[in-house]
């Protein structure tokens, strides 16, 4: 007889299935998918955030900031970021880059599983789980509302120094005040997978053709991955890049949400001279839904130029 945690959860995840089949739930979002050679990529949103701009870029030039948003017809007080989540389906494996935000940070986002059912995948299929950062709108997804892990056949997969920063007792106390709670909940939920974790160090082939791309800076040890097999190469940015606009105008303008503005600022320079260099392909986290285009140089800036 299984479990009583286990049957409602599974209980849980049927009726959601059900529910996504019978009818799509108000807020839902169709997924979007690309072929990278024999693979498909699929980008299946979580929601969106809601950021005050203040928090954002606190400390770009405001005149400049203020013009930017009002040329590209955004508010200039509050960002709505959307979340992307990729999920790679192989010949053998079905792959996804993070796993959201979960029910616990914000109202708007969290929508993940639902999202999925209505895409047609299963959590109970994913294979593995390969993290960018340990920040809560792409970790704390990893446990549902009964202490489970909810991608519970998956193997984990995160770079050495992002996991070591977030395990790390000391990184609570070394938080700024308002952030505290990320490591808290980074440190709860890791530890469901103290005992099975991948670690990884930059330039690693994860799996195969996933080469992990160091673009630290936004925290400690932040990972991109760039997928090969394709025509192009594609880049899966995770939070190296957060804006369609300002993070290819302004690269260098440091960003609130950046643990290293200056480091940020820097990888986010060297991986768009790469990317416009390799016309690799993109997938950002919180580019416009699904998040998927390519970069191309512009003067002495860059520009982000949607897919299709």
């Amino acid at each position: 007889m299984a479990p009583l945690n286990l049957k409602r959860r599974t209980l849980l995840q049927a009726g959601m299935a059900a529910a996504a089949t019978a009818m799509m739930p108000m807020g839902l979002r169709q997924a979007n998918a690309i072929e990278i050679g024999d693979a498909v990529l699929t980008s299946v949103s979580d929601g969106n955030l809601v950021l005050p701009v203040s928090f954002s870029f606190p400390d770009a030039p405001q005149d400049e900031l203020m013009a930017l948003l009002v040329k590209n017809g955004l508010a200039t007080d509050t960002l709505l970021p959307d979340c992307n989540v990729p999920i790679l389906k192989t010949a053998d494996r079905l792959i996804m880059f993070d796993v959201g935000a979960g029910a616990n940070f914000m109202p708007s986002a969290g929508k993940l599983i639902d999202n999925m059912a209505d895409a047609g995948f299963d959590p109970a299929d994913v294979t593995d789980v390969v993290f960018t950062h340990g920040h809560p709108d792409h970790l704390w997804g990893l446990v549902d509302d009964f202490d489970e892990v909810v991608f519970s056949n998956a193997r984990f997969h995160m770079g050495r120094t992002e996991w070591e920063f977030w395990r790390n007792p000391g990184t609570i106390d070394a938080m700024p005040e308002e952030r505290k709670t990320f490591a808290v909940g980074a440190q709860n939920r890791l530890a469901f997978l103290e005992d099975t974790i991948n670690l990884f160090e930059p330039g690693a082939e994860v799996l195969p053709g996933i080469e992990a791309v160091d673009t630290s800076g936004h925290t400690p040890g932040h990972m991109s991955f760039m997928i090969h097999g394709g025509s192009d190469p594609l880049l899966i940015a995770g939070d190296a890049m957060t804006h369609f606009a300002i993070s290819f105008e302004y690269p260098a303008w440091p960003t609130g949400s950046d643990q290293d503005p200056e480091k940020g600022a820097a990888t986010r320079l060297r991986l768009l001279d790469r990317l416009a260099t390799d016309k690799a392909s993109l997938t950002g986290y919180h580019l416009p839904e699904p998040g998927e285009g390519k970069v191309e140089r512009e003067g002495s800036a860059y520009r982000f130029v949607a897919a299709g």
